[in-house]
């Protein structure tokens, strides 16, 4: 028999299994100390499919398969292999059941559909400190007509008018006229749901006020809290930073200290955003490392100075006790976002860590930093600022798990006249990691890629770790003196600084790439195998590249829709011969059409031809009750009004109606009309030979305890 064929006879068979074992028993020997990374990735799986789910599966099932599992792999721990993959089991399941759990926890009335003027009165929960239009967060809420049962706990205001004093600040209380609705639904089937997001803290209701709210007294027995107190005291800090600080770098300021952006002016915020620099205004590890990190130094230094301290007491570990205090104040005065959430539990760990005389491993810090998060708060697994967050910090971890002793030898042999090269060094890969691994989640849910933004990053971080932060710090030890304008001016200085290198550097051409929506199957098979090639250490760890790239190959081949409609029948869009969209209008829809856009990797809206002409790019022509696109042999109608019905569902294949077409229109193939919208809410059409496949928000949804349920009779 030919040696090719030896591989398929039983002993053939037999020797390759014994030798796959053994090959996989020395990968075990080498990665069981890693098997721990993968507890956070199996638990985050399971809250991810919870949210994900068409249908709310139930409560019970998920708790009680944890625990089968865990026992099973109890039973059979003698078997390493069925063990571990029952543990899996169990923590997916886990992670199903702490999503379920905590969207149960969580629930509170949504408004069921929009309603309005009404009046509504509530507490401030938190607002910005800028000036100008500011979006109010509302909590004790009564609105007119409704019941306590129905009436949302939380509710979301934008105020456009100039506010009285009294209602600018959490914890008054303010009345006013307003109109209100849901929270949004997505605006076409895949995109962002804000109405979970919502649903998740516990805002019913989103809204605009007419003309100003009004100051009223707190009804009697009506108290405030902790988080009440925490969001007065960073309302606060904002207003002072702002009133002694340049109209440039006062906004800068304080989103770096408190997370409070609402001051920064549009332009400046695209300018950073366009840069690659944004990342330095949401408050993550390098902003929690620095404050740490500065306290631990300046206290140590100061115990060094006091001799019979420096001598007797353990200076080291007070010293990353007062580190420890300063970066908790810090999470708390920057309102506790995930990515700091995640920071603070790392330099806690490491803090720790010291204090007890114990060594910290990094990569075993970011795993029970996500587990963590993901314990308190299963939602923050399909934010962007979770994905990006982590995905960040393992990416980091693992290059310099690799690239530490390269690094180090190459800074002991130069002394100190290599070292600022080493520092730039680090800092350019610091930043071309974070941006390779933060890159997809930009394109999924961002749309962007900021070409530039290792250059500017080298300029602006050294900036921001060595003086913006520093002067940061002082500034907020001395505000309870009045003093932080000593701080404050210097800081300001660096603040330019940053923004004259982000708007230079998105004045370039090209400093922007914008990209297609990807769709979730890509960004899921880059997330794998990336997790598989930063938390493995062995060679089998370079497949996770093969998988990463059947990720971008699955989002090269996505295919965006041809005819995309609100849910409310106030725009729509068709896709041109020139593969570009276009908009029906701008006057109206204008959220959702630059949704559109911005999936669609398009910068500018073409918007369709008026009445009697035609847009032969976009093969489009239109009268006053509606208008026709012709592709091929296709005819497609766009209905604005009853009348058109006749002609158009006579020669068409496809009707697209504003209207509601009961049975006036049953020649077509596909019928989309304004009850399909009402009920199912927007909808996007892909046109192929066999005919034109439709997809709408509410199928993408489910029903889910965040989606709002319409009639299903016409």
């Amino acid at each position: 028999m030919p040696n090719a064929d030896l591989l398929w006879t039983p002993f053939g068979v037999l020797k390759h299994a014994t030798a796959l074992r053994a090959r996989l028993g020395t990968v075990w020997t080498a990665e069981r100390q890693r098997v721990f990374l993968w507890v956070p990735v199996l638990f985050g799986a399971g809250s991810g499919l919870y949210l994900t789910l068409p249908v709310e599966p139930i409560g019970w099932i998920a708790p009680v398969a944890a625990g089968l599992f865990a026992l099973a792999a109890l039973v059979l721990r003698r078997n390493t292999a069925a063990a571990l993959g029952l543990v899996a089991l169990a923590l997916f399941a886990a992670g199903v059941g702490a999503a379920d759990w905590r969207t149960d926890r969580v629930s509170a009335p949504v408004l069921a559909e929009a309603i309005g003027p009404v009046d509504i009165s509530g507490r401030v929960v938190w607002v910005g400190a800028g000036d100008g239009p500011q979006r109010y967060l509302l909590d004790r809420v009564s609105i007119e007509g409704l019941a306590r049962e129905e009436t949302p706990e939380r509710v979301r205001l934008s105020v456009r008018s100039a506010v009285p004093d009294g209602v600018a600040a959490p914890g008054s209380w303010l009345a006013a006229l307003a109109s209100l609705r849901p929270p949004p639904a997505p605006a076409e089937p895949g995109a962002w749901d804000f109405a979970r997001q919502a649903w998740f803290q516990r805002i019913g209701a989103v809204g605009f006020v007419y003309g100003a709210p009004e100051p009223m007294a707190a009804p009697e027995g009506e108290g405030g809290g902790m988080l009440s107190a925490l969001s007065q005291v960073r309302h606060w800090v904002s207003a002072r930073i702002l009133a002694r600080t340049t109209p440039t770098s006062g906004p800068f300021a304080a989103a770096l200290l408190t997370g409070d952006r609402s001051a920064i002016e549009k332009t400046r915020l695209q300018a950073m955003r366009d840069s690659g620099l944004a990342h330095l205004l949401a408050i993550s590890g390098l902003h929690v490392g620095l404050v740490a990190g500065f306290i631990f130094f300046a206290a140590r230094g100061l115990l060094a100075s006091i001799e019979p301290v420096a001598l007797r007491m353990p200076i080291k570990k007070w010293a990353a006790g007062c580190a420890l205090l300063g970066a908790a104040a810090y999470l708390l005065l920057s309102g506790m976002s995930v990515p700091t959430q995640r920071a603070f539990v790392m330099v806690g760990v490491v803090l720790l860590a010291m204090m007890l005389d114990r060594a910290s491993i990094s990569m075993r810090l970011i795993a029970w930093a996500a587990l963590l998060v993901l314990t308190i708060a299963p939602e923050s697994m399909l934010g962007p600022s979770f994905q990006m967050s982590f995905a960040a910090a393992t990416a980091l971890i693992a290059t310099y798990e690799a690239a530490r002793r390269p690094l180090a030898r190459l800074a002991a042999r130069g002394g100190l006249a290599l070292r600022p090269l080493v520092y730039a060094a680090g800092v350019a890969l610091t930043s071309l990691v974070a941006g390779i691994a933060t890159g997809p989640f930009a394109v999924y849910h961002f749309n962007r890629i900021a070409d530039y933004g290792l250059l500017a990053n080298l300029g602006a971080v050294p900036i921001t770790g060595f003086w913006i932060m520093p002067w940061g710090l002082v500034a907020l030890v001395l505000m309870p003196f009045g003093l932080e304008g000593i701080a404050l001016a210097p800081m300001g200085w660096g603040i330019d600084a940053v923004v004259w290198i982000a708007r230079s550097v998105a004045a370039q051409p090209g400093a922007v790439t914008l990209v297609p929506a990807m769709p979730a199957a890509a960004l899921l098979a880059i997330v794998v195998g990336g997790l598989w090639l930063c938390l493995w250490r062995s060679r089998w760890r370079f497949l996770g590249i093969a998988v990463i790239g059947g990720g971008m190959v699955m989002a090269g081949l996505d295919r965006r829709p041809d005819i995309l409609v609100d849910g409310e029948a106030k725009v729509m869009a068709v896709r041109g011969a020139d593969g570009e969209l276009w908009i029906s209008t701008r006057q109206r829809g204008r959220f959702v059409s630059n949704a559109w856009l911005r999936r669609d990797g398009q910068a500018e809206a073409l918007t369709w031809p008026r009445v009697g002409e035609g847009a032969p790019a976009a093969g489009l022509r239109c009268d006053t009750l509606g208008c026709i696109q012709r592709r091929g042999d296709r005819t497609i109608a766009f209905v604005r009004d009853p009348r058109a019905f006749a002609e158009d569902c006579s020669r068409a294949s496809l009707v697209v109606s504003a209207v509601p077409a009961w049975d006036l229109c049953s020649g077509p193939e596909t019928v989309v009309d304004r009850f399909d919208l009402w009920r199912s809410g927007g909808h996007a059409i892909w046109l192929g030979p066999d005919g034109a496949r439709v997809e709408s928000v509410a199928e993408s949804r489910g029903r889910r305890p965040w989606v709002a349920r319409r009639g299903t009779d016409r």
